[in-house]
């Protein structure tokens, strides 16, 4: 049974643990790259990562972009939300669809 995991700041990711995510707090981009690979091996399926932490390990997270598993997610994190997660949908719905069908508010 394929799994969910969260990575980022303690502060940012303790509250997904109540809603049966694994949750792995970290802050240094090495052992964070590492833990990523950690899990893609294993049974995970999504791995939420806050926007901040992935901004660090962004090589890291693009060697997952084309496998079908784990699906990486970017995730506002406490310090605020930097735009990268929605530019990242933006992104593969455009890889997907052939044109950027998400329009943003202003």
């Amino acid at each position: 049974m394929y799994k969910a995991a969260v990575m980022g700041d303690r502060d940012s990711i303790y509250g997904f643990a109540a809603l049966g995510l694994d949750i792995f707090p970290e802050t240094d981009p090495a052992q964070a790259a590492k833990r990523l690979r950690t899990l893609a091996g294993g049974n995970y399926a999504v791995v939420y990562i806050t926007e901040a932490l992935a901004a660090q390990i962004e090589e890291e997270i693009d060697k997952y972009r084309s496998a079908p598993l784990p699906a990486i997610i970017l995730i506002p994190g406490l310090s605020g939300n930097t735009g990268k997660g929605i530019g990242s949908v933006r992104k593969s719905v455009e890889q997907a669809v052939g044109s950027d069908i998400i329009f943003q508010e202003n």
